[in-house]
């Protein structure tokens, strides 16, 4: 099977992703600067999902541009992203909602926990599928930086509890530890 349909569907729910989030903010009814300081916290989540979401798009792309076929664990692994991706919308909302209390906070954690881990579920798959002694093996190397978002996404979760300023400084660590595309994939093995 040819990789484009996947990287077309997977670009198509992506956009729906992004696109469900931005209709979370709603327009203020009022024309001032109060109106808008309301919303405050709505846009900051709004702004790291998106960043999150985004991340996700473009190391996928660079990703699948070093890969030369999938298969059918692929596309369900593939899928299982995308599943974890489509609920950053609610965790999201269910987070700038509640005024950022542990529970949702720790629930948001744990949605961007489960998108790292069905990332590292999809390179496994492509490993599986390309081999271990592969270009594409070989330039995911040992991923370290994968491993080290998952851990943070991990302590981010209990973290909520504690302090949930820290836990969102952990997860807003790991969006901005991944802003330079993935290197590996990036240019040419």
């Amino acid at each position: 099977m040819t990789k484009g349909r996947i990287e077309a569907f997977s670009d198509g729910v992506i956009a729906i992703i992004i696109t469900i989030m931005v209709l979370e903010l709603k327009v203020p009814h009022e024309a001032n600067i109060e109106a808008l300081q309301h919303l405050l916290p709505v846009f900051m989540a709004y702004v790291l999902s998106f960043l999150n979401v985004g991340l996700y798009w473009n190391n996928h792309h660079h990703m699948f541009h070093s890969v030369k076929h999938v298969g059918g664990w692929v596309l369900w692994a593939n899928l299982h992203l995308l599943f974890w991706l489509s609920l950053l919308p609610f965790a999201t909302g269910f987070m700038e909602e509640s005024g950022f209390q542990p529970m949702p906070v720790a629930l948001y954690g744990f949605d961007l926990l489960m998108c790292a881990v069905s990332y590292t579920l999809l390179t496994m798959a492509l490993i599986a599928e390309h081999g271990k002694d592969s270009e594409f093996a070989r330039a995911l190397g040992s991923d370290l930086k994968g491993k080290l978002s998952l851990a943070s996404y991990v302590i981010s979760i209990p973290m909520a509890y504690v302090n949930v300023w820290v836990s969102l400084a952990l997860i807003l660590g790991v969006a901005l530890s991944w802003i330079v595309p993935d290197r590996r994939f990036a240019r040419p093995a």
